[in-house]
């Protein structure tokens, strides 16, 4: 039986080096702006900036230093915001979302992609071994699953077509493109053109 509102077990799975993005920046100074940060994530600016200004999220890139500032997001904040998002959806109330939210920013990348959040509507479960995940559902209770592996896959695929910013205002090598996003690219300018 599950004892609280997070469970923690073994790390069964093993994470592929390089699947996400922050496994491949060269630092930490790497983030993504406000209006990308909402367009991956799903949300409205009103949302992350609420969610921003009571913590509920912040961007660990850089924050809002007054007029004219432009606050960053580093990949695993957008995760977050998708996260959040999801929960929020499903009916889960800001002040059980604040915890789980807690315990998430506590872990890198990869014991992110090791987790799947559950929840009854009410309290949010983590479970990190198929035990886990089979002893939460004996309870008999409704319950849905978000697996952040797939949410960290998903974003991994949408983010690359997101222009990343660096907080020190270098500049950003742009990865080399692949044959396919070389054809779409040449497509896309004879259509135009």
């Amino acid at each position: 039986m599950v004892d609280g509102p997070y469970v923690q077990g073994p790390h069964d799975s093993e994470i592929q080096p390089g699947l996400f993005p922050d496994d491949t920046l060269p630092d930490e100074l790497m983030g993504y702006r406000v209006p990308i940060a909402c367009q991956i994530a799903g949300i409205t600016y009103r949302q992350l900036d609420y969610w921003a200004r009571t913590s509920l999220v912040v961007p660990s890139i850089r924050g809002a230093a007054g007029s004219g500032s432009q606050r960053l997001y580093s990949f695993k904040d957008i995760l977050v915001l998708k996260v959040v998002k999801r929960l929020l959806d499903t009916g889960v109330s800001l002040q059980n979302i604040r915890v789980a939210v807690e315990h998430l920013r506590r872990r890198g990348v990869a014991d992110l992609a090791r987790i799947t959040l559950f929840s009854d509507g009410t309290t949010v479960y983590e479970c990190t071994s198929a035990e886990e995940v089979v002893d939460l559902l004996q309870g008999g209770q409704g319950v849905f699953g978000i697996a952040v592996s797939g949410a960290m896959r998903e974003l991994s695929g949408t983010i690359a077509d997101f222009p990343a910013e660096r907080a020190d205002g270098g500049a950003v090598e742009s990865a080399p493109e692949d044959e396919l996003a070389s054809r779409r690219k040449e497509r896309g300018s004879r259509r135009t053109g």
